[in-house]
């Protein structure tokens, strides 16, 4: 059951990197680097915090979003932080 949860969430925000950075989303894994691979600037990382915030109501602690660097890590944490 925790590996459908966390497919959906996986799903959920590949859609948003693919939209957020023109990503194509077959191209979106667990070890995507959002700062190296996607060349988000700090701007672009805060815009894509503020969105997964929206999309899974849920904060994302500013210190915590700072560690935050691959997807898989980013499904996790959402994971871990939501119902």
């Amino acid at each position: 059951m925790a590996d459908n949860r966390r497919k959906e969430i996986f799903d959920k925000v590949s859609e948003i990197v693919a939209d957020h950075f023109d990503v194509d989303r077959a191209k979106i894994t667990d070890e995507l680097n959002l700062k190296t691979d996607l060349d988000a600037d700090s701007i672009d990382f805060v815009e894509f915090v503020l969105e997964l915030e929206d999309t899974f109501g849920s904060e994302i602690d500013d210190d915590d979003a700072e560690k935050l660097s691959t997807i898989g890590e980013v499904v996790d944490y959402i994971e871990q932080h939501t119902n």
